[in-house]
Formats: C-alpha cells, structure tokens, sequence
C-alpha cells in the first residue's frame, strides 16, 4: 500500500466531515460521490440545492444523496451566521448588512461552519483564487495558539527509497511566506513536523537547512536559521531538530558525519526546513522534476482548523487525495 492509500484509510478510520464550498463545480462534486462512496469522509457541500442534485442524476452521481446540503443563498439560518461574523470582525467595524452579504459567499460560510463547528475543515480552490481561500480562513479561523504564520508542506515521494524514511519526506515551506523571520521560521518547523506525523506517518526528523553547516559561513542569514534552530527547540523540546545544515549534511550519512559529527538529524533527516520560501519552492520543483518525485500538497499548515487550497487546474483525483489528507489533519 502506498503512502496516498494509506492516507485514505486513515481517513476512512477517522470519519471527519469536510465542507466543499464549491459543490456546484464538476470535479468538485464528482470527486465528493467518489469521496462519499468510499467513506474517506463527511461532508457538506455549499451550492444552490437543485442544481448539484440536478447535476448529480445526469452524471449518475448516486452517492451524493449522502452528503448534507446547504445553499448559502437560501439558508434559514443565514442571520444567525451573519451575527457570528458581526461578533469575530467586530474589532473591525463589521455591520450586519456587510455580514449577511459575506456569509451567501460559500468560502465566508465554509470557514464559519468550521468555527461553529458543524465541520473539521474545509477544502477549496479548484474555482477560486488562493487568496480568496485563505482572506475568510484568515479573518475567522485563524491560527493555531502560539502560532502566527501559515506554511504550506509538501510530502515527497521518491522512487529511490534512501531518502528520508523509506523514499518519504516532508519539505517546507515551499507555498506561504516568502520570508519568515526567525521566529516564524521556528514555527514552520513545528508545524512541519506535525504535518509529518500526522499525515506521512513519519517520526519527524527535522533539518533546518542554511548555505553553511554548524557556522562554516557567517552571515546574517545563517544567523536567521541559527537562531529559529533554538527557537523550535523552545516551543517543542521534545522534537528531533538540529541546524544549520546544508541540504547534503542534512541528507547524506557520509557529508553529515563529517560536517556534523555527533548530530542525530544530520545525514538522516526526513523533514527539510528551508530558510525562504524563494528556495522552498524552488527546492521542491527541482527535485519533483529531476528526481521523478511525487509532491503531495500543498498542505496548508499553522491555521487553527485544516483548511487546504487546490491548484484551479486540479484533478478529480487531487480533491479526493486533499480531503484525505485534510480528514487526517483533522485527527491531531
């Protein structure tokens, strides 16, 4: 069974109910009957009733009878949600007219469920925009305690299963923050950590990678990663984290012997944190195309509730993977 799978029956074990606010898109509601079918998940879809049940008889899409509709246009209890909004945006002036607008917007009304509770995350983005995923995720979930920046992980699978544990890492963050400070870079790293626990399976192992290893080069820079290192150590001391190293310390048992003897992440390390988005996501697209890796994500890390964005060109099969991997986020 591979990791995908392993996800999925994760999941399934796990039974948490995902809200799809954009129910009335075609893979979006074909990869819910597959979902439903399969019980990887709950659900709740957000779109006017009518047309996603009109939608699902002519691609005899039997399974969606069992996921809970609400339309956001139409919903008897669009006041009370509008309050809700009233009541968190308060300290920014919200005004009920405003609120009942922005609660018939299915990604306002998504992240609200999920604050009410009736939901344990939310999957979006094959219709909309990122940052019109993430502006209503950030105004009324917002993030996890202690934590004040969101990352986004990629899990890579390798055909060559020297790397990390058994070809499976985790590299972050490769889709966020263009240039974290020291102590947001900290907080990548936990939550990255997190995500490789919970979702890969993985007993983290984490790299917090530099151009210099163990001050080999002097830089501000360095200084940054250097001191995020001691920082993560603070937050959570019982995790497995050593830096600076370069990617090849990190990786490499031979470099890391020798550029870090006596490290217990050096040579063997399973989660890479990089210093800059800038090289995250470079990193991950180089090794993605030039080693025939599998990148799964991103995985939008450090909100408070699991809230995952899809690429607009994503595949029925991408939905059905991201509300996996959002159910078992869900779990921790």
């Amino acid at each position: 069974m591979n990791l995908i799978d392993q996800i999925k029956e994760n999941a399934k074990k796990a039974q948490k109910t995902i809200v799809l606010p954009e129910a009335e898109e075609e893979r979006t509601l074909k990869a819910a009957n597959i979902i439903l079918q399969e019980e990887y998940a709950q659900l709740v879809l957000l779109g006017n009733q009518a047309k996603i049940e009109k939608q699902a008889a002519e691609w005899g899409l039997k399974e969606i009878q069992k996921a809970r509709i609400i339309d956001p246009i139409n919903n008897p209890q669009k006041e009370f949600y509008a309050e809700m909004l009233c009541e968190i945006r308060k300290s920014k002036g919200m005004q009920m007219d405003e609120a009942m607008r922005l609660v018939e917007n299915p990604l306002y009304l998504a992240t609200l469920l999920i604050k009410n509770k009736e939901v344990d995350g939310e999957v979006a983005g094959a219709q909309n925009a990122t940052g019109d995923v993430l502006r209503p995720a950030f105004q009324i979930v917002k993030t996890l305690p202690g934590v004040s920046v969101v990352s986004g992980a990629f899990i890579m699978i390798f055909p060559d299963k020297q790397w990390g544990d058994n070809g499976v890492m985790v590299f972050a963050d490769c889709a966020a923050t263009p240039n974290p400070n020291e102590k947001e870079l900290a907080e990548i790293a936990v939550v990255s950590a997190q995500t490789a626990k919970s979702i890969a399976k993985l007993d983290p192992r984490v790299a917090m990678l530099s151009f210099s290893t163990k001050g080999s080069a002097k830089h501000e820079m360095v200084d940054k990663v250097v001191n995020a290192t001691r920082i993560a150590k603070e937050m959570a001391p019982e995790l497995k984290i050593d830096g600076e190293l370069q990617a090849d310390a990190a990786i490499v048992p031979s470099v890391g012997a020798s550029k870090a003897p006596g490290s217990e992440i050096a040579g063997k390390a399973n989660v890479l944190v990089f210093p800059t988005l800038e090289v995250g996501n470079i990193a991950y697209k180089l090794v993605q195309r030039m080693a025939n890796a599998e990148a799964v994500g991103p995985i939008m890390q450090g909100m408070a509730a699991p809230i995952n964005d899809l690429s607009r060109g994503c595949s029925i099969d991408d939905i059905v993977s991201l509300v996996a991997i959002t159910a078992c986020q869900a779990t921790v």
